[in-house]
């Protein structure tokens, strides 16, 4: 049994940690006896999640460039030269076999130094608008593992291999939980259900939409499974009965995507990962203030391949109601839009990106 060192780093949101951590758990899985070492941005989530998730991790002192003139972008250029500094420092000392780097502030100095000293180095990209670390470090590593065709536009063509975002294998065959998924949501099995979700902390447009529609849901005979989030908890419990139940956290993903007849989402690249897998027809509505516009780019993706419809926040007054209705009304466009979708999937991503990571210690 062969014994690896892996470096790993990616950070700042949970779209970044979750495939770093899925893929550190598929290697542990195919080299048991090897070593693993997480390096995130101090301060920020991964120096939470990654210990959750049993894996030791380091944290460099970085953070993003601002887009005003702030004291932080003053400091910025400091930051950076103590974190190459520390990047040096932990590479000499944990002796990687490779490095891996899934996007975010953190990952940038660290794949930076390992790539300069010729550590076998592999990034993966989670959205159709590659990232500023990511586009940084495109010419200097061996690999890049994809989610999307066209990235030719921001990555050396021959480095790139197609591979999608890892994603929870719990939702490799939720058809088969359909009967348990209704009976733990309490739900009418006589009705459609509509799987509404804005992230874990919540997206305030989709919650202000959603709760302006009731009336409209009441009348279309659907009921609701609605995680608000964290953030709007208060604001949206009072509306818990009637044709919707209000969650600010979904514990059981599974079973909500099993309930599931028709979902409207957000557009981060997990989530669309996630919804390709499990096949159902979806209402993505973007987040309009992230970096590059990503959410929306991801959606024009989908949406592109008759996959799913995309309706923009601006659009939402004119646009929902009747195309949701013409939606709920069509179990032809939901069939084609959930055989579409469920094309793009790619479940075996983990162990695709492990192959790459092995072909590229191989080589060197």
């Amino acid at each position: 049994m062969k014994h690896y060192k892996f470096i790993i780093s990616g950070g700042g949101t949970g779209g970044h940690i979750y495939p770093a951590i899925a893929i550190a758990n598929e290697l542990k899985t195919r080299y048991p006896q090897s070593e693993f070492l997480f390096v995130g941005a101090k301060d920020r989530m991964e120096m939470e999640k990654v210990p959750q998730a049993g894996y030791n991790i380091e944290g460099l002192w970085i953070s993003g460039l601002q887009r005003t003139l702030s004291f932080k972008n003053l400091i910025f250029p400091f930051k950076l030269v103590s974190s190459l500094l520390k990047s040096r420092s932990i590479l000499k000392k944990f002796k990687p076999d490779a490095a891996i780097g899934t996007g975010g502030y953190a990952s940038a100095p660290l794949l930076r130094v390992a790539a300069s000293k010729n550590i076998p180095c592999l990034i993966q990209e989670q959205n159709s608008h590659a990232g500023i670390t990511n586009k940084w470090l495109g010419g200097k590593v061996d690999r890049i593992c994809v989610a999307y065709t066209g990235m030719e536009a921001f990555f050396p063509s021959e480095k790139i291999v197609l591979t999608g975002n890892p994603v929870r294998q719990d939702l490799l065959d939720i058809s088969q939980k359909r009967t348990e998924a209704q009976v733990f949501y309490k739900l009418d099995t006589n009705k459609k259900t509509v799987l509404v979700l804005g992230g874990s902390l919540g997206a305030r447009r989709i919650n202000q939409l959603i709760d302006a529609s009731l009336s409209f849901f009441k009348k279309e005979q659907v009921q609701l499974i609605w995680q608000c989030g964290k953030l709007y908890e208060a604001d949206y419990m009072p509306r818990n009965g009637g044709c919707s139940q209000v969650h600010p956290f979904l514990n059981r993903m599974d079973l909500a995507y099993a309930a599931a007849d028709i979902i409207i989402s957000r557009a981060g690249a997990l989530s669309v990962s996630e919804l390709c897998l499990v096949g159902k027809p979806v209402v993505f509505i973007p987040s309009p203030n992230v970096a590059e516009d990503h959410q929306t780019k991801n959606a024009m993706a989908i949406a592109a391949k008759n996959a799913a419809l995309l309706i923009k926040e601006s659009e939402l007054e004119e646009r929902f109601v009747p195309e949701f209705s013409e939606l709920i009304r069509s179990e032809e466009q939901q069939k084609q839009l959930g055989a579409n979708i469920k094309k793009l999937a790619k479940p075996n991503a983990a162990r695709d990106i492990v192959n790459q990571i092995e072909a590229i210690i191989n080589k060197k």
